[in-house]
């Protein structure tokens, strides 16, 4: 089940994401909630940590969840349930939290031992929501950068000039070899791609040989 819910403004190349598995848990009126988010790079990546969440708590009462896969604010591929909660008590307030987090790549699984009372709805909102925003709090975060990888071939008076290049586009060199011509395989952050294309072209008198890779 997917919803949008706004895409607030951000860099979609460069952004924070989990480092890691991170957990937090919640006493709300006897009931246990135990948020565990993770990052997803896909749909099935979601699922996956999902059922995980499932397998590691079977006897729970409900393990309500949410995930966006992509950029912070990105509703291109959303997911949420309520799992038996309430209509929209559980799925939508993590979604939402998750939505305007400004972490992407993040999935949410919040598992709830029932304490015998009742929250009602407005009260499961709260718990289910809060339960992400507490997991979020202090969660280890790592950045993701939108990288493409490149070969490109050259001559080898043209070594020199290229090698110079990699530092000013944040580029990584992943491999070299050396035959006929000299090639490099580098990652650059795709926002500056097609600056450096240029910058190589220019050094090289438009002589080089750029292949994308992606």
């Amino acid at each position: 089940m997917s919803d949008a819910v706004g895409n607030p403004e951000g860099d979609p190349a460069r952004y924070p994401v989990p480092a890691q598995q991170h957990r937090a848990v919640q006493v709300i009126d006897r009931s246990r909630f135990i948020c565990t988010v993770a990052r997803v790079q896909s749909s099935e990546e979601a699922q996956a940590f999902i059922k995980a969440m499932n397998a590691e708590f079977p006897d729970a009462t409900h393990h309500c969840w949410a995930y966006v896969v992509g950029a912070p604010g990105s509703t291109d591929r959303v997911g949420m349930s309520d799992d038996g909660e309430p209509h929209g008590t559980a799925g939508r307030p993590m979604l939402t939290v998750l939505l305007h987090s400004g972490i992407g790549e993040i999935a949410a699984v919040v598992t709830r031992y029932y304490g015998g009372t009742k929250l009602g709805t407005g009260g499961l909102v709260k718990a289910y929501g809060g339960a992400v925003q507490e997991a979020l709090v202090d969660m280890p975060r790592a950045e993701r950068i939108d990288s493409v990888d490149v070969t490109v071939t050259v001559a080898y008076g043209a070594i020199g000039a290229l090698q110079q290049l990699w530092p000013a586009f944040d580029a990584e060199l992943l491999e070299q070899r050396f035959d006929v011509e000299a090639e490099f395989c580098v990652r650059v952050p795709r926002v500056r791609l097609a600056a450096m294309e240029q910058a190589i072209q220019n050094a090289t008198r438009g002589a080089a040989v750029i292949t994308r890779n992606d």
